[in-house]
C-alpha cells in the first residue's frame, strides 16, 4: 500500500492515521487532525489498516485514531484486531466513539486502546489526548518491583449497605452514615476520612443524594483497574463539603459484570489505604463480585422493611450465603420505617419477623417522613436539612458507636 492510498501527500513521513468505516464520516475528527498535525497524517479503512501495518511507511506511525459508531459493533472483531496489531507494532491507539455501547468500549479498552474520546469531539480534546499518549513512560529497572497500586498508609474499616428490596432506603442510609461519621469527633479533633463507593453501576443514586455530577472518569477507572494508581483513583473521586469523598456511579447504565471480583478487590484495597471508613453501596442484585465485597466487609448492613417481600428476600439471601459457606455472620439487619415505641402491635410483628427468619434485627430506624425525601432531592444529608429528624438521630448514634468502637480488620461489630 502506498502513501497515496492513505490520503497523505508523501512530502513528510506520516506520524498518524485515522481509521474509519466510511471515507466521508467523522468530519470533525478530520478537521481536528488537520489542525493538530497538518499534512503528516493519513486516512484508512479498517481492512486497509491491517495491510498497511506491514508496509514500510507504517514504521513512522506514532498513533492511530480509530473512529467508530454503533454500526461498527457488528464488526467489533476487526476493530479489535486493528488495535492488537497496532499494539504489536508499538503504535498508540486513540478510540473515537459515537453511540457505542459501554460493553463494546470496555472490550476495546481491554484489548489495548490507550485513550477514549467521545464524538462529537469536545474542543481541544483530541490535542489533549495526543499529548497524553506522547508522554514518555518512566522506565523501571528490571530488578525493581513496580509500586503497589494502593500506596496509602491507612487500613480503613469497610461498611456495606445492601437493600433487600427496592426503596428500603439503603442509599439514604449509606449517605447519612458517611456524613455522621465525619461529625463523630469532639470539637478540635481531626475528623476521620470517609469515602463512599457507589457500586450500583446501573441505578446508583449516591451522587444524586449529594448533588454530585457523574463523570466519564468513573468508567475509565472501572475499565482498567489494573493500571489504577493513587492519582487516578483520587481524580475519579468527588468530595462533598470537603469531608466525604465519593466514587459515584458511572454516567451511563453499565452491565454489572463490567467489573470483576479482581476489579472490586483493587478498588476496596485502594480506598482502604486512603480512608478511615469506606462505605460501599451495593446493587440489590447479587452478582459475581458480591462475595468479594462480603469478605472485605467489616459490617454488612442488610436493609429491609416490615413487609413480606423483605422477609422473603432476607430468607433467600441468608440461604444463598449459607449454601456457599460465606460469612453470613457479617450481616447486620436494619429495619427501616420501624414501628414507633408505643405501637405494641407493630413491635409484636417485628419480633415475629425476626423469630420466623431466625435473625436478629439489631437496628431499627424510625420513619423519617417527607423530610427524608426532601433531603435526598436537595442533595444534602439529613443533618443539614432536618437535624432533629428521628431517623437522623438514630443514624447519628450508630455512627458515634462505630467510631468509638474503632472497627479493626479482624474483628468488627456494630453496636
Amino acid at each position: 500500500m502506498t502513501t497515496e492510498e492513505t490520503g497523505h501527500s508523501g512530502e513528510e513521513p506520516i506520524v498518524a492515521c485515522t481509521i474509519r468505516r466510511e471515507p466521508d464520516g467523522f468530519e470533525l475528527l478530520i478537521e481536528d487532525m488537520e489542525a493538530v498535525l497538518g499534512d503528516t497524517w493519513g486516512d484508512l479503512g479498517f481492512a486497509e489498516a491491517l495491510m498497511f501495518f506491514n508496509q514500510p511507511e507504517a514504521q513512522t506511525l506514532e498513533f492511530i485514531a480509530i473512529a467508530m459508531d454503533h454500526e461498527d459493533e457488528d464488526n467489533i472483531g476487526m476493530v479489535g484486531e486493528v488495535i492488537r496489531q497496532a499494539r504489536d507494532n508499538a503504535i498508540k491507539v486513540i478510540l473515537i466513539a459515537e453511540d457505542v455501547s459501554p460493553s463494546a468500549l470496555h472490550q476495546l479498552l481491554r484489548q489495548g486502546a490507550d485513550e477514549f474520546v467521545p464524538y462529537p469531539l469536545p474542543e481541544g480534546e483530541l490535542a489533549a489526548a495526543i499529548e497524553r499518549i506522547q508522554e514518555p513512560e518512566p522506565e523501571l529497572p528490571a530488578e525493581m518491583p513496580r509500586p503497589k497500586a494502593a500506596a496509602g498508609t491507612k487500613e480503613g474499616a469497610v461498611f456495606v449497605t445492601h437493600g433487600l428490596a427496592g426503596g428500603v432506603g439503603a442509599t439514604t442510609f449509606a449517605v447519612n452514615l458517611a456524613w455522621e461519621l465525619t461529625q463523630s469527633v469532639k470539637k478540635g479533633e481531626e475528623p476521620p476520612k470517609v469515602c463512599i463507593l457507589d457500586l450500583d453501576l446501573q441505578f446508583g443514586a449516591v451522587g444524586t443524594y449529594l448533588d454530585l455530577p457523574r463523570r466519564e472518569a468513573i468508567y475509565e477507572l472501572l475499565s482498567d483497574t489494573e493500571s489504577m494508581d493513587d492519582e487516578a483513583f483520587k481524580q475519579a473521586l468527588l468530595d462533598f463539603e470537603s469531608k466525604v469523598h465519593v466514587l459515584t456511579s458511572p454516567t451511563e447504565m453499565l452491565p454489572l459484570d463490567l467489573i470483576t471480583s479482581d476489579d472490586v478487590s483493587r478498588l476496596i484495597d485502594m480506598a482502604r489505604s486512603h480512608f478511615d471508613f469506606v462505605i460501599i453501596d451495593m446493587p440489590s442484585t447479587l452478582v459475581q463480585w458480591s462475595e468479594t465485597v462480603l469478605n472485605a466487609a467489616h459490617v454488612y448492613f442488610a436493609l429491609m422493611e416490615l413487609d413480606m417481600r423483605s422477609a422473603q428476600n432476607a430468607q433467600r439471601l441468608k440461604r444463598a450465603l449459607q449454601a456457599e459457606d460465606l460469612p453470613v455472620e457479617k450481616l447486620r439487619y436494619v429495619l427501616n420505617r420501624a414501628p414507633k415505641s408505643l405501637d405494641l402491635n407493630g413491635k409484636g410483628r417485628v419480633k415475629r419477623l425476626a423469630e420466623s427468619l431466625d435473625i436478629s434485627i439489631e437496628l431499627q430506624l424510625p420513619d423519617g417522613g417527607r423530610q427524608v425525601l426532601q433531603s435526598c432531592d436537595h442533595g444534602q444529608p439529613l443533618a443539614m436539612t432536618s437535624a432533629k429528624n428521628p431517623m437522623r438521630k438514630e443514624i447519628q448514634k450508630l455512627a458515634r458507636s462505630l467510631f468509638e468502637v474503632g472497627v479493626s480488620d479482624t474483628d468488627a461489630e456494630a453496636a
